[in-house]
């Protein structure tokens, strides 16, 4: 690969903010602006086929309009053109600045105990008014860190909880549980208050999306929740939405969510989803398969246990002593790549790595460093 790696002493003088935060530093915290350019990422979960080519080009052609223009105050015009996108009611929609914004609102408002299965996605225990308003379902190493639904929705009930969430595709695990076992999960959860569903890696986890959307009018319990910075590869845009049948619900979030939360840049993303359908599911198709190509190449590899995955990304466990951070380490300081090391995690050790898809050419040069660190 050509460029320079980045330097050791700057990467040294950053460590301290992989003790500061629940996820990953990005990469211009760590080396730069400058030097991030010539990093391989596959700590951060994206899309590398969308926006498309002729997307980044509306949006830089109107870059100073968006700029120096106000978002609308109406969040109905953000959800219409979601709602249009899904065939949904915008009125069943909130569109947040990223899905952060939303797990805020949702604790802020709807949660006062909940289950949760660990590892998982941080904001969902951080966020949380009092840390204590969170009931930990430690999901076992030894069983791969798989979610059993039907011992957790009894575990659920025994310990007296009404709420509880589920990530599927799981964060970090890519754990998938099919359709039809949600849906079967969600007739015999019927009791719970409110049901959290974050389905923000659903996309990638077939050729035909096993979304909860299509049927979750069913039941007036469930809350989706979906980041679009991972399916649609925008994280500066900070965009996510929520979806729930019941406006009760949804209503006492809106209370929580602030005027002008999208910004102009991301309204003007959202009105180009519709007529960019076509090209987004190619694109989604195309990551799919660099996916299970990734997989099949990682478990060939000696010193690694290799999970499977039902999202555009896959977690492995180092084997043989060496640690994430360490592994982490070498892959930045002497291939120039940068992956998730997962031990900042609640539930999960210090020798677990994800990695995300960032398409077969980057994603093979992964491969061929990992083989040569790992011997």
């Amino acid at each position: 690969m050509e460029g320079k790696n980045p330097d050791a002493a700057t990467l040294d003088s950053s460590k301290h903010l992989f003790n500061e935060t629940s996820h990953s530093p990005s990469l211009t915290d760590l080396v730069g602006y400058e030097k991030s350019k010539d990093i391989i990422d596959f700590c951060f979960i994206s899309n590398p086929y969308y926006p498309t080519p002729e997307m980044l080009d509306l949006m830089k052609e109107n870059f100073v309009n968006l700029l120096k223009s106000y978002p609308s105050s109406n969040p109905i015009l953000g959800q219409k053109y979601l709602a249009e996108l899904f065939q949904l009611k915008p009125e069943n929609l909130i569109v947040g600045n990223g899905a952060t914004e939303l797990i805020v609102a949702m604790n802020a408002t709807l949660i006062e105990r909940i289950a949760v299965p660990v590892p998982t996605f941080g904001e969902y225990i951080e966020k949380l008014r009092q840390q204590r308003d969170a009931e930990l379902y430690f999901l076992k190493a030894e069983d791969n860190y798989r979610l059993d639904l039907d011992d957790y929705i009894g575990w659920v009930r025994s310990r007296g909880l009404t709420s509880l969430l589920i990530i599927n595709p799981g964060n970090p695990t890519g754990q998938l549980h099919s359709l039809d076992s949600m849906f079967e999960f969600l007739k015999r959860a019927k009791d719970m208050e409110l049901i959290v569903v974050d389905e923000s890696f659903i996309d990638f986890a077939g050729e035909a999306v096993p979304s909860l959307l299509p049927v979750a009018k069913h039941f007036s319990n469930l809350l989706l929740v979906r980041s679009m910075s991972k399916h649609c590869g925008v994280p500066g845009l900070r965009l996510g939405y929520c979806y729930s049948e019941n406006l009760y619900v949804l209503n006492r979030m809106r209370r929580f969510i602030p005027t002008w939360n999208v910004n102009s840049f991301a309204q003007y993303f959202l009105s180009l989803l519709a007529s960019t359908d076509a090209a987004y599911h190619e694109g989604r198709i195309r990551l799919i398969n660099d996916v299970r190509w990734l997989y099949d190449r990682l478990i060939e590899l000696k010193g690694i246990s290799v999970y499977p995955t039902g999202a555009n990304f896959i977690l492995f466990k180092v084997n043989g002593g060496m640690t994430a951070l360490e592994l982490q380490t070498r892959l930045l300081k002497e291939h120039r790549m940068y992956v998730r090391d997962c031990s900042n995690k609640i539930g999960m050790d210090k020798y677990h790595i994800r990695v995300a898809s960032q398409g077969h050419e980057k994603d093979s040069q992964l491969v061929k460093a990992l083989k040569e660190l790992l011997g």
